[in-house]
């Protein structure tokens, strides 16, 4: 995400949205239903508020266009919103609030407030003018009927002439304005908004032409959820459709994924980006989003958790984690990898057959200087790690500083150290290691000729 401070207008509909959590060990005297221990009830800006509150704890200059009811969670909102330049006009319906009930990480029920669908709101000319001189502008459609508005509609019309408009849409919204530069709908939006069948790639390839055509608009990005995103366009040449993986992270609550990942994209369009760009930035910043604990990071006070390299220890732990869980057996390798090539993937694939997950020690890319002098490592630790998790026999990775892979060893203690290498187990410096907790080190296959050192002479000499 970039470090210059945009201008983003957010328009959309504001909730005000309430979590209470709590604990839950007896059921009522009155009816065989829980009884929750309230522990915390925290309020925040939901909706269009939610977006504009993500843009603003992020730095940028961002103001809300919005409607409001006059009543008592109206001004509960706009205290919720500090940072955030708040335009409003009146919704003409109270102010509709969600109140979901947790008891741990088990969502109980989820209590509505207000959200009869109300009139078509009036738009005022504040509201209008606040689109003016954006870098970018986000369309957060809850279903309140803001997008309905002609005037509204007329006005953002006019700006996607020459800005960067990012439409998240709602069933019960309105269809986005001709000429949007990305919409964001989820696979199941998609599935309402097209009544296309069928389900994964193939389905949102589809979807994603299907409406692109049918709004006429440039991109279409369906969200797939932990999978990421599939981005139908027009371009010069025709239609393209691009697949835009997620990072793996281990997620709980999704709330506002959504939001933070058409913010994402905003934000890099603003800033330049391409549009198939654009969205890998918005799956990127919604993982990071939910590996950070969702809407929790957005408590005042939390602490910041960006997202780590894909394969990073907290994930590599949890792998362990679940296999030991079910009885299995734990494996782990390790080396620089600096240039896969045959001899490491069947050196990792015997080693993957040993057990029932496969752990890569990786050195970083100082380990790597220290090792083998200052013009390597030939590629990054980010891109050695994504190579490796795109083999189906490595599970997981963990980066390390060191010149040895033993600190990262008693982290998780394996119970087998696989290595390639024309010598015995014995003679393998991890072996001392991995005696600490009774594991055992072997050695797999050998085959001679391929090397890195090799493979990157033969390149320079061909370049």
């Amino acid at each position: 995400m970039t470090d210059r401070r945009l201008r983003i207008v957010v328009v959309g509909d504001t909730l005000l949205d309430v979590d209470v959590s709590g604990t839950s060990d007896r059921l009522s005297p009155d009816a065989p239903v829980p009884v929750v221990d309230v522990r915390s009830d925290q309020r925040r800006a939901g909706g269009a508020g939610l977006v504009a509150t993500m843009l603003a704890k992020d730095g940028h200059d961002v103001s809300l266009v919005t409607v409001l009811g006059d009543d008592a969670h109206a001004d509960q909102l706009r205290s919720l919103l500090p940072g955030v330049r708040i335009v409003d006009g009146p919704s003409g319906a109270p102010t509709p609030v969600k109140t979901r009930v947790r008891v741990g990480e088990h969502a109980l029920v989820r209590i509505d407030e207000g959200c009869d669908t109300p009139p078509v709101p009036a738009v005022t000319p504040a509201m209008r003018d606040a689109l003016d001189g954006a870098d970018a502008v986000i369309v957060a459609d809850y279903g309140r009927r803001l997008t309905e508005a002609a005037e509204m509609r007329a006005a953002l019309g006019a700006v996607v002439a020459h800005t960067p408009v990012v439409w998240d849409p709602h069933p019960k919204g309105a269809t986005p304005v001709a000429g949007t530069t990305v919409v964001t709908p989820n696979a199941s939006e998609a599935h309402r908004f097209t009544g296309i069948a069928g389900s994964g790639v193939a389905f949102a390839t589809d979807a994603a032409a299907d409406l692109v055509a049918r709004w006429d608009v440039r991109a279409v990005a369906v969200t797939m959820g932990d999978r990421g995103a599939l981005v139908g366009s027009r371009t010069p040449r025709g239609a393209d459709s691009r697949f835009v993986p997620a990072p793996s992270v281990t997620a709980g609550d999704p709330c506002g994924a959504g939001d933070r990942l058409a913010a994402g994209v905003a934000v890099a369009l603003a800033d330049g980006a391409e549009i198939a760009d654009a969205v890998t930035a918005g799956v990127e910043a919604a993982s990071a989003y939910l590996a950070a604990g969702g809407v929790a990071s957005l408590v005042e006070g939390a602490p910041p958790a960006p997202i780590a390299v894909p394969g990073a220890d907290r994930d590599a732990l949890r792998v362990v984690h679940e296999v030991r869980a079910s009885g299995g057996v734990v494996v782990a390798t390790g080396g620089c990898f600096d240039l896969l090539h045959a001899g490491h993937a069947r050196t990792l694939s015997a080693a993957r057959a040993l057990g029932d997950c496969l752990v890569v020690c990786l050195n970083s890319d100082d380990s790597v200087r220290g090792l083998k002098g200052p013009d390597r490592p030939i590629m990054g630790q980010d891109d050695r790690v994504e190579l490796l998790l795109a083999l189906d026999c490595v599970d997981a990775v963990v980066v390390f500083d060191e010149s040895t892979p033993d600190e990262a060893l008693r982290r998780f203690r394996p119970d087998v150290w696989a290595k390639g290498g024309d010598y015995t187990a014995d003679e393998l410096p991890e072996s001392v290691t991995l005696a600490e907790w009774g594991g055992r080190v072997v050695t797999v296959p050998f085959h001679p000729g391929r090397s890195t050192t090799r493979l990157a002479a033969a390149i320079e000499r061909v370049g």
